[in-house]
């Protein structure tokens, strides 16, 4: 060690995500309390136009939660009984379930070298009762949506994504939740851009899919209140759509001082052969990345994790340590030996707008540490 003195840096703080803006908070609550504007009012919609010209989709619908938004999303393309959706293993089992949810049938696939859906293993799970794919934009990544596109204009394969884990990314310039048929959004409060509860958000560009989700989202009503189908009760509440309207005027910064931390990271372990890093900050012209998780590979991933947590540092390994096709229990069958070997190296390391400086490089000194011993 460096001598540096030992440090308390928990995986992710929550209370500093009220505690950091609280006055702010206090004062929207209490103009949304005061306005008793609590359901489908006017900071919801003033959230979704918001939220739509940030991401460049013609349609944002605030919804419950990002779980609800996939499933909303795929009823509203059309999405049904006996069609089977691609997916990418490395994802939580949300994706999984709100495809099951929806009616149709996930096929779990590998993921590639960069944590996201590999495309040539897209094209061979492709049968004739495959309907769409979902990339999961992963970590605040955006997937190669060219190659993905391509096998999806070759099998006449539709797109919607999971892009709970990444607004604000882009791929070529076009941002994460964009490129297909539907996308959702997620607002949990460790996400880019969180709110105080559960929230999410679908985006489209299609205007039969955005009246679709509006009735799907509320009960089947449509404008003037009259059930015309099957719905949930799914919408966003004004409450948390008014906390978000307001932290989205600030996002740039808060993506910014994700990058640097990114940069940091880069610049103390990009040494150490035993790990294997995320793309670096504008490494890459074609991919700009919000770093909503800093997930690596690492040589002896159990030992360094126990080695930091003794050390005051949190980690995190996603999904609990199983991909999504390793949960028999759900009826998966599949061996996907890439993925399998990823979850046996991969670890998050802290990546949040709680961190200092002076705590990257703590967490750095640590994991230089292990290795060096």
């Amino acid at each position: 060690m460096t001598g540096a003195k030992q440090r308390a840096i928990p995986f992710f703080n929550y209370p500093h995500v009220f505690v950091s803006q609280e006055e702010a908070f206090i004062s929207v609550i209490r103009d949304v309390g005061r306005r008793g504007a609590f359901i489908m009012q006017e900071d919801l919609a003033d959230f979704e136009a918001k939220l739509s010209a940030y991401t460049g989709a013609q349609y944002a619908v605030g919804v419950a939660n990002a779980t609800d938004g996939l499933q909303l999303g795929l009823m509203a393309g059309g999405v049904g009984s006996g069609d089977e959706i691609i997916f990418c293993s490395h994802t939580m089992v949300a994706t999984a379930s709100a495809i099951h949810f929806a009616g149709a049938i996930p096929i779990p696939v590998e993921a590639g070298p960069d944590h996201l859906i590999d495309p040539e293993a897209i094209e061979a799970a492709v049968t004739p009762r495959t309907r769409a794919i979902v990339p999961t934009q992963l970590n605040g990544r955006t997937a190669d949506m060219d190659a993905i596109r391509a096998v999806a204009d070759k099998y006449g394969l539709e797109i919607y994504e999971d892009a709970a884990q990444a607004l604000g990314s882009k791929f070529k310039g076009q941002c994460a939740g964009t490129f297909g048929v539907a996308s959702c959004i997620s607002f949990y409060p460790a996400k880019v851009l969180g709110c105080l509860g559960d929230g999410g958000a679908v985006l489209t560009d299609n205007e039969k899919v955005y009246r679709k989700l509006l009735s799907l989202r509320d009960h089947g009503r449509d404008d003037d209140g009259d059930v015309v189908m099957w719905g949930l009760n799914s919408r966003l509440d004004n409450l948390q759509a008014a906390i978000l309207g307001y932290q989205l005027r600030d996002y740039q910064r808060v993506i910014d001082r994700r990058q640097a931390i990114a940069a940091l990271y880069q610049e103390r372990l990009s040494n150490l052969d035993q790990l294997v890093l995320p793309p670096a900050p504008d490494s890459d012209a074609n991919h700009f990345d919000v770093f909503q998780n800093y997930e690596i590979e690492a040589e002896q991933r159990d030992e360094l994790k126990a080695y930091l947590k003794e050390r005051g540092v949190g980690t995190l390994i996603q999904w609990g340590g199983k991909a999504v096709h390793q949960l028999r229990k759900l009826g998966f069958t599949q061996s996907l030996p890439f993925t399998e070997r990823l979850f046996e190296r991969m670890l998050m390391i802290p990546m949040n707008m709680s961190l200092s400086d002076d705590d990257i490089n703590y967490v750095c000194d640590c994991i230089t540490d292990f290795y060096r011993k």
